[in-house]
């Protein structure tokens, strides 16, 4: 027999259901986050280390999904497509959103499609020589690419990357030639570099690239930095090197698609700095050499507005284009 409490209780549960999903508390299901980049690289790491801290702020589980390819554009675009009930979420570098468009045609527009939740670091940019390479040093490099035109192989994660932009200007400014070799990403980029399947990389700092940079296997010759890293203190920046305009690293940062409801930007917001500043997400940044962020979503989209207008000129005076 159906006591009066447990048809109230009936009645709600049911009413709760006819509710919209973003009436309903927040979360009430599995929260999934993209990551527009391979499984593997320091982003997918960071990502997967920040989901496990989220869990229990969020109360369930946070499946994080991979979906590379086309500079981060094609795990954007889906993010952009989804339904802003906070139950989609990505963690990406803000190139998608400032470089892509600014170099060609992207499937979603950065300004009107995304909610900007909060900054999570920034991941500085390293410069390495591989196997194959037997240049001494990074004057070195460039001294061997302007003898022999196009024969020296620089791999990026990617067409309209950040570490394309680099080798853009590097290659505007110091007048010389080199063959752009773009990945999907870092892992299978870092793969075939200790095969020595080309001679230059550029990949953000992360656990795997520093043991194989402990090993001997990579050699740094660069960093793109405000400073030198502590973790590499003979390693000059771009900058020191007299090529500021390269001197470049990523920003990246958890999005939602547009038209977020406040309530639950802020609540993201809260629990995304929380997590960024337990031990265990601080203490696997700062050892790879990235610096953990946070702040607010208005502070956020703020940097982010700042650096499409900076970007925008940079290629423009670079003429840099999709490949």
């Amino acid at each position: 027999m159906t006591t009066p409490l447990s048809r109230r209780a009936m009645l709600a549960a049911l009413a709760a259901a006819a509710l919209p999903a973003h009436a309903q508390a927040w979360p009430a299901k599995p929260v999934r986050l993209i990551v527009p980049y391979p499984p593997g690289g320091v982003s997918d790491v960071v990502a997967r280390a920040l989901a496990e801290q989220l869990v229990p702020l969020f109360g369930q589980p946070v499946i994080v999904e991979n979906k590379a390819g086309a500079s981060a554009t094609i795990g954007m675009d889906a993010l952009a497509k989804s339904q802003p009930d906070g139950y989609t979420l990505a963690f990406s570098a803000i190139s998608p959103l400032v470089l892509s468009p600014a170099i060609g045609k992207v499937p979603y527009d950065p300004e009107r499609d995304f909610t900007p939740v909060a900054s999570a670091m920034i991941s500085p940019v390293l410069v390495l020589a591989t196997p194959a390479n037997p240049a001494r040093d990074f004057r070195d490099v460039l001294g061997r690419a302007k003898d022999a035109p196009n024969t020296m192989r620089w791999a990026t994660s990617g067409a309209a990357s950040l570490g394309h932009l680099m080798l853009e200007q590097l290659q505007d400014t110091a007048k010389v030639q080199m063959v752009h070799i773009p990945y999907k990403g870092g892992g299978q980029q870092i793969t075939d570099a200790l095969s020595g399947q080309f001679e230059v990389l550029s990949v953000n700092a992360g656990p795997t690239v520093n043991e194989h940079i402990k090993s001997g296997r990579l050699r740094p010759l660069a960093i793109g930095a405000p400073r030198r890293l502590e973790s590499l203190p003979s390693v000059p920046t771009l900058a020191e090197l007299g090529y500021p305009r390269a001197n470049l690293s990523s920003h990246f940062g958890i999005f939602a698609p547009a038209n977020l409801p406040q309530r639950l930007l802020a609540r993201l917001n809260t629990d995304i700095n929380n997590a960024l500043n337990t031990p265990a997400v601080r203490t696997r940044l700062l050892a790879s050499d990235n610096v953990p962020t946070g702040g607010t979503a208005r502070e956020f989209a703020l940097q982010i507005a700042a650096e499409a207008d900076s970007t925008l000129r940079i290629v423009r005076a670079v003429g840099i284009k999709a490949d």
